[in-house]
């Protein structure tokens, strides 16, 4: 149908988010259709996932670099996501910094969820980090993805309390959780332009 939006999904592990994204868009909760996944790592389960709901899926080679996306591997990524008609492009534990001709290519179209609550703890790891200063609270949040490091316009922010008993791990655990209810919820409105 027309008006749904079209949108990619790049991702690096196992694709949990990825499924909640997928499970939206199979059930109506979300207006969007999955045009295609991408994964940087050969054997990521996304890619797995993404079969399991037959939707398109492709590694791209990375490259040589750890931390982006070498010229070669964001020239091909950019345009396999245009041949897919992909309009939006949802990062789901994508573990590549996005930066220069990729943004350009989807102004303002690539988002992401990060597992804190920006500003606090960028980066990686961030359920550790607010295990490890103490946090009382903490949480999730859906940004769009902009040339710094979780550093994105903030869309929306799901709490999650941090328990006395939580190691990183049930911390890490609960946040997931809680992304995977607020990362659809996020782009349906975004995508109803309830979000301005």
């Amino acid at each position: 149908m027309s008006f749904k939006k079209k949108i990619a999904v790049l991702g690096s592990g196992k694709g949990s988010n990825f499924v909640s994204l997928a499970k939206a868009c199979a059930d109506g909760t979300l207006p969007a259709e999955i045009t295609l996944v991408i994964s940087d790592v050969e054997d990521a389960k996304i890619l797995d996932r993404a079969k399991e709901f037959g939707i398109p899926n492709k590694f791209i080679n990375p490259g040589k670099y750890r931390t982006k996306l070498d010229a070669t591997a964001e020239t091909t990524c950019i345009k396999t996501l245009k041949d897919s008609g992909a309009q939006w492009v949802a990062l789901a534990g994508f573990m590549r910094i996005l930066k220069g001709d990729f943004l350009r290519a989807f102004e303002q179209k690539v988002i992401n969820i990060h597992p804190s609550l920006l500003p606090a703890f960028p980066g990686l790891e961030a359920w550790k980090q607010a295990c490890d200063y103490g946090v009382k609270v903490t949480g999730c949040t859906v940004h769009l993805v902009d040339h710094g490091i979780d550093t994105g316009r903030i869309l929306a922010q799901g709490v999650v309390p941090v328990l006395e008993d939580d190691t990183s791990t049930t911390l890490h655990q609960r946040i997931q959780e809680e992304e995977h209810r607020l990362y659809p919820r996020t782009l349906a409105r975004l995508f109803s332009n309830k979000i301005n």
